[in-house]
């Protein structure tokens, strides 16, 4: 049965879901994720032997829940299996170990700050074990980087350049001042099992692992990019690289749960940047703002004193209460779209400063299932002119309510559903696709209705994300530059440089990605046109928000089935 347990192998998974030792099949506390080639093929055997055990089920006896669970899993499990035949990186998807983006050094850090509990002696114990593994980890990375570089697979300059940036900015730091050991400092008083004589040893632990093995393994990483560095190439396409072409058409696979191609979605969003950028000049104009482009006269709002937080503590401050505020006020309007509602509560916080300069401008980190950790969403406030305030509004609704926040907290609070389904099923077409339905649902409920400001952020927020289906295809299938791409987007969106070329970067690294959002959320708006068709009256929100949210992530495939049943339902005679 599809019912049986399935288990979350990932130490660092387990500790951000909170989840108990037997469904993460033993101790985990201590341990982080194996970074090494030899793990990565591991995994994608796990993943072929998942679906030959699937392939004995018979899908056609299964009832209740298990028929789309079967889908799902399967689903999930082909996709991992086609990304990891090209064993570059994190496969299809990821084919890069480190970049300006990724890598553990952006991850493990602020993962032991926020992440690992600290509340016991134990705990504390295997803080310090996970401390020796992240040197162990960044060493497993470092080994991939040369391999995957004498097969011809080496990041961008660009990339390379902004990692070992990063990397650097971090290796000269003090053992004692990096956030490793702060943390410790920082929790250790409230864990009342460890009598205060005690802590000093702890924390003289973790500085000496810090300063004998993680930083040492800093500077090996920092030479392993160096090392290939005069290899690598300004072009941003993985076209590029070895076996291109084939991994960029997993890649958009994996991530629509489509089989549309670069083609077809290069031209969705052309068509998308052209029809938003009409109706945010009839905006415009109607607020007297009428000489130049769209572009240029959204950069010139962007820059305009009143829309513009000091870049400063209390100008981040008052960023941050703004936020709060947003979502607590379209929180209150949920119980008119949605049935079932959200528990878990959110906590806004701005990215750490320590991974600024590369990180995307803002991100969701789920809830642990345990309770003990709220979700967190995530705000880049290295320049805050990088966030005009009416741009602010529709990120709070993507990113935290009745977007990703509010999606995930229901899919992990959703009763009935398997583990797999409520922890671990992350499609990104749907995930994104609804984080951007729920901007356009945010206006549909009037959230920008007494301020045209802000609704010109939502649109810009939209023309953002038809933009990088144009930008993302551009770059890894027609053969565009870097450059190239970053014009095209400050021309549709007229955003900051500064932001842009981010969030291009981003894309160079992570082919495919940046097309799940857009094609995600038209693919959620055809559901609905077509269940509003076919009901008529009878179409009731929150039956369809229900439909989408309690049934978890699925491929979007799936999500259009349990649409159909939902209608048909609401069609049957009572």
């Amino acid at each position: 049965s599809t019912n049986g347990p399935i288990r979350c192998p990932s130490p660092e998974s387990a500790s951000s879901l909170g989840v108990s030792e037997e469904q993460a099949g033993g101790r985990y506390v201590d341990k982080l994720d194996d970074a090494s080639r030899e793990a990565f093929i591991r995994g994608r055997a796990i993943s072929e032997r998942a679906i030959a055990d699937l392939g004995r089920i018979d899908r056609a006896h299964l009832t209740g829940q298990d028929p789309v669970t079967y889908d799902v899993v399967l689903t999930s499990m082909q996709n991992q299996v086609a990304a990891a035949q090209f064993e570059f990186g994190g496969g299809a998807q990821s084919p890069y170990v480190v970049t300006q983006l990724g890598g553990a050094y952006t991850q493990i850090p602020d993962f032991l700050d926020n992440r690992h509990p600290l509340t016991t002696r134990d705990e504390a114990e295997a803080y310090l074990s996970r401390l020796s593994a992240y040197a162990r980890k960044l060493d497993q990375e470092s080994a991939v980087i040369a391999t995957d570089a004498s097969a011809g697979m080496i990041p961008p300059d660009f990339s390379i350049d902004g990692a070992v940036s990063q990397l650097r900015g971090f290796a000269g730091t003090a053992p004692g001042q990096t956030v490793l050991v702060t943390s410790l400092l920082r929790r250790l008083p409230d864990v009342g099992e460890i009598p205060e004589a005690d802590r000093a040893g702890i924390l003289t632990r973790a500085e000496t692992i810090v300063r004998d093995e993680v930083l040492p393994a800093y500077q090996r990483q920092i030479e392993a990019l160096t090392a290939i560095r005069a290899r690598a190439v300004h072009d941003a396409g993985i076209s590029g690289r070895p076996r291109g072409a084939e991994m960029y058409e997993v890649a958009l696979r994996n991530y629509t749960t489509t089989n549309m191609t670069a083609d077809e979605i290069h031209s969705m969003g052309v068509e998308l940047v052209n029809s938003i950028g009409a109706e945010m000049d009839t905006i415009l104009r109607a607020n007297g703002l009428t000489n130049g482009t769209v572009a240029a006269r959204m950069a010139a709002l962007g820059r305009r004193r009143d829309q513009v937080y000091p870049n400063t503590d209390a100008g981040r401050t008052q960023l941050l209460t703004d936020l709060n505020a947003q979502v607590a006020a379209i929180t209150a309007r949920m119980p008119e779209q949605f049935g079932t509602l959200a528990r878990a509560p959110l906590r806004i916080e701005r990215v750490p400063e320590y991974i600024q300069a590369g990180a995307p401008g803002g991100y969701y980190q789920p809830a642990s299932l345990d309770g003990s950790r709220p979700g967190t969403y995530y705000i880049n406030l290295r320049n805050t002119a990088e966030w005009p305030k009416f741009s602010l509004p529709a990120l709070s609704y993507h990113e935290g309510v009745p977007g990703h926040h509010w999606q995930i907290a229901i899919q992990q609070e959703a009763e009935g559903l398997p583990f797999y389904r409520t922890a671990l099923s992350f499609f990104g077409a749907f995930i994104e696709g609804w984080g951007l339905y729920s901007e356009m649902l945010a206006d549909e409920i009037g959230m920008f209705a007494d301020n045209p400001l802000n609704k010109l952020g939502y649109l810009q927020s939209a023309a953002f994300r038809s933009s990088r289906l144009v930008v993302d295809t551009g770059i890894h299938a027609k053969g565009w530059t870097r450059e190239q791409a970053i014009q095209s987007m400050m021309e549709a969106t007229g955003n900051d440089e500064s932001s842009t070329v981010t969030e291009i970067e981003r894309y160079c690294v992570i082919p495919g990605q940046a097309c799940s959002y857009m094609v995600g959320r038209q693919a959620i708006l055809r559901m609905r046109d077509s269940a509003r068709t076919a009901l008529g009256d009878r179409y009731d929100p929150k039956g369809f928000h229900d439909t989408l949210l309690t049934n978890g992530s699925t491929p979007l495939t799936v999500t259009e089935q349990l649409v159909n049943q939902w209608v048909a339902s609401v069609q049957a005679p009572a």
